[in-house]
Parts: C-alpha cells; sequence; structure tokens
C-alpha cells in the first residue's frame, strides 16, 4: 500500500508585516552605519517578499508607523523592562520600544512567547488538515511534530493531543532543531509509520516562530535573517488506507537524503542568551547550485518530473535551483508565490507550497518533487505523485 497526503491545511498570526516598512525600520535604527543601511536596502528589496506574518504585533505596529530613529541613543543604553510581558499592540513580546527602537530580550523570555503563542497555531493548522482530509479527531492514531525555534515539554505532541482532544492513546514524536528542511524527514516518518500499520493515520504538524528571534541588523547574517523569515503553521494527514482516499491526494512514493561536501558552517542554527543565532552566509545559494543537478540525478533516476516544490530559503536559492536544473521560469511559480506571500517559515513553509499543489490543476498520475535545505547543508527530497478521483 502506498502512504499518501490526504490533507493540508495552514495557518498564520494575524500581524502582518509590509516588507518595505520592516526595511526601512531596520535601516533606522540608532548607530546603523550608511554601509549597513546599504546592505539592509539590498537584502530587504531583493528578497522577492512583499508580506509576511508574525506574532509580534508590536514589531508590526512599529514599521506601519514608519518611525525614525536617527539620533536618539542605541538601545543597549535603554531599559529593557520586562519583555516576557506583551505589548500594548498586543505583541507576544516586547521586541521594539514606543520610538521604533529594537529591544533585545532574553532568550528565556522569547520561549516564553513561544510556549504561549505556537500551540495555538499548531491546532489551526491541524484542525484545517484534518477537516481538509475528512478525518475526525478520534481516528488520528500518530502525531508528528516539528519546530526549531521554541523548546517546551510536554511539548507541541503532547498540546495538540489536549488542544484537539485526539485519543490519549496517540502516539506522538517531535522532530526538533531540523531547520527548514525539518517537514520532509516527518512526512517520511509518518509514510514508514503507515507502512508498518496500514490502518495508520498520521497527523504531521510544523509551526515556527522565526520573528521571536529577531534582533538590531548588526551583522550580515542579522540582516539576512530579519529580511527573510517569518511565522506560519502547516500540517498534513498521512495514511495507507485506501477507503479514506478522497478526491484529491498526493501520492508519497519516496524520499532521498544528501549531505552537500560543504557548507556545515554556512546555514547553522543555535541558541544564544538573547535569542537564536542564525548563520547564513552567502555561499549557501552557491553550494545548493552546485550541488543540486547531481542530487537530482541520484535522487530520480530514470523518473521525471512533471512539478517542482522547492522550499523557499530565499529568492537566490530558488533562482540557484532553477539554473542548477536547468528548469523554465514558471517551474518555480508556486514556490515564488508563498515565498511572495508569506516569506520563509522554515518547517512549514514546504507545505504551504504542497497545499497550492494538492489544491491545484496537477492531472492524475503528475509527478512531484519536493525539496528542502537545512542546517549541515543537508538536502531533503521527496518524489510524489497526484491523485484525483474521476469526481474531482
Amino acid at each position: 500500500m502506498t502512504s499518501r497526503i490526504l490533507g493540508i491545511g495552514t495557518a498564520v498570526p494575524p500581524a502582518r508585516l509590509h516588507q518595505s516598512a520592516v526595511r526601512d525600520l531596520f535601516a533606522a535604527q540608532a548607530g546603523v552605519d550608511r554601509l549597513t543601511r546599504r546592505l539592509i536596502g539590498a537584502a530587504f528589496d531583493a528578497s522577492a517578499i512583499q508580506t509576511r506574518h508574525t506574532v509580534l504585533g508590536d514589531l508590526a505596529a512599529a514599521a506601519d508607523r514608519g518611525t525614525g530613529t536617527e539620533g536618539m541613543p542605541p538601545v543597549e543604553d535603554l531599559p529593557v523592562g520586562d519583555p516576557s510581558e506583551a505589548s500594548p499592540q498586543g505583541a507576544a513580546l516586547a521586541t521594539v520600544d514606543d520610538a521604533g527602537r529594537l529591544l533585545a530580550p532574553p532568550t528565556g523570555a522569547r520561549n516564553d512567547a513561544y510556549i504561549r503563542e505556537a500551540p495555538p497555531l499548531f491546532a489551526e493548522a491541524s484542525t484545517k488538515a484534518l477537516a481538509a482530509a475528512s478525518v475526525g479527531a478520534g481516528e488520528v492514531t500518530h502525531v508528528v511534530t516539528v519546530s526549531c525555534t521554541g523548546l517546551f515539554a510536554p511539548g507541541p505532541d503532547f498540546r495538540l493531543v489536549r488542544d484537539l482532544s485526539l485519543a490519549p492513546t496517540v502516539e506522538r514524536y517531535h522532530l526538533g532543531f531540523m531547520g527548514c528542511a525539518a517537514a520532509v524527514p516527518a512526512l517520511r516518518a509518518a509514510a514508514r509509520i503507515c507502512d508498518s500499520d496500514p490502518t495508520a493515520v498520521v497527523l504531521v504538524a510544523c509551526a515556527e516562530l522565526c520573528s521571536l528571534h529577531v534582533r538590531r541588523p548588526d551583522d550580515h547574517d542579522q540582516i539576512v535573517a530579519a529580511s527573510v523569515f517569518a511565522d506560519g503553521a502547516a500540517a498534513a494527514v498521512v495514511s495507507a488506507d485506501p477507503a479514506r482516499r478522497g478526491e484529491r491526494w498526493l501520492d508519497l512514493d519516496r524520499f532521498g537524503t544528501a549531505l552537500a561536501e560543504e557548507g556545515e558552517h554556512d546555514m547553522a542554527w543555535t541558541v544564544g542568551d538573547t535569542g537564536f543565532d542564525m548563520v547564513l552566509s552567502a555561499e549557501v545559494p552557491r553550494i545548493v547550485g552546485r550541488e543540486i543537478r547531481e542530487a537530482m540525478r541520484r535522487f530520480l533516476g530514470d523518473d521525471t518530473a512533471d512539478a517542482w516544490a522547492v522550499h523557499p530559503g530565499g529568492r537566490s536559492v530558488l533562482d540557484r535551483v532553477e539554473m542548477g536544473l536547468g528548469l523554465a521560469a514558471p517551474a518555480l511559480d508556486a514556490s515564488r508565490a508563498v515565498l511572495r506571500d508569506y516569506g520563509n517559515m522554515s518547517s512549514a513553509t514546504i507545505l504551504f507550497i504542497l497545499q497550492s499543489f494538492l489544491q491545484g490543476s496537477l492531472a492524475h498520475g503528475d509527478r512531484l518533487v519536493a525539496l528542502a535545505f537545512g542546517p549541515g547543508l543537508t538536502l531533503e527530497s521527496a518524489l510524489l505523485t497526484a491523485g484525483r478521483s474521476e469526481t474531482a
């Protein structure tokens, strides 16, 4: 029996960031010199992002106000106050003051905000996925949760069981700190579960609150992170039970993993004193571009792809994949559309793209390749086949 995705649901927090407004907010921070201001402008303007979502209501409000901070004292000289308290604008965490200066809340306060804000997004995306798959909460047998932007125990897997009133006997697994590529291993784990138990119904749920780790644009990595990362959640229901097949589905045919020969220090994610520290060097797109053709040759063999779902780590990553594989310009339209409207939501992003294909115009039997990139540098891939009933 073939395991398949029966339905996908997505969720984003209500606060929306407009890319040009966030660019101006970061460029106006006290102490930002002319060169850094130019780097900020270049990174934001080249991102191919128009809007993103965040749990930080105060950040969105400050960006929309268009406040300037030149001539004001650096934020390090200002009292931080209690960053664990929500701001008057409804933010999950106080990350910007009334004058538009970025604050520096400690990692504990940021993680406390994750504990408050992530579970509702996990639950919302999962509820939508179950509805899309026509699966009741009581039918779920396994839960696989994914996140790299916060930590707590009992964790998101436990909360999903409680929040969705799943059976207390549901088996739970959590994939943590695997970065942007983690949804593909989660789907692989779900498929393996279904291979061993054809009656299993697996709920895979990803939620990332990348914006909780926002900070002053003091170096290249922080500028790049501030220009692309966003908050969002997505979930998928996986089963091999043929009786559960609806009007549309995506068969999970096979999976592949490849480690780049270099890149271990070019994409990394560690815990710092004032949030999680991102390393995302300019070498990442170049490494992807150099290795993608050979990696796909090994993975696909004699198979061909009718469509591509590529994680948009950034516009330059998509450009390198397109060039490396010799794809026609429209081939990555779905990935570019998600990047434009939502930014890079880390692990959740690839499920947003797969949802667009599941709901879109793929014909029965069309082959779809999903690609995602994570720390290491790691390439995770999946080959899927679109299924459509005669009435779809």
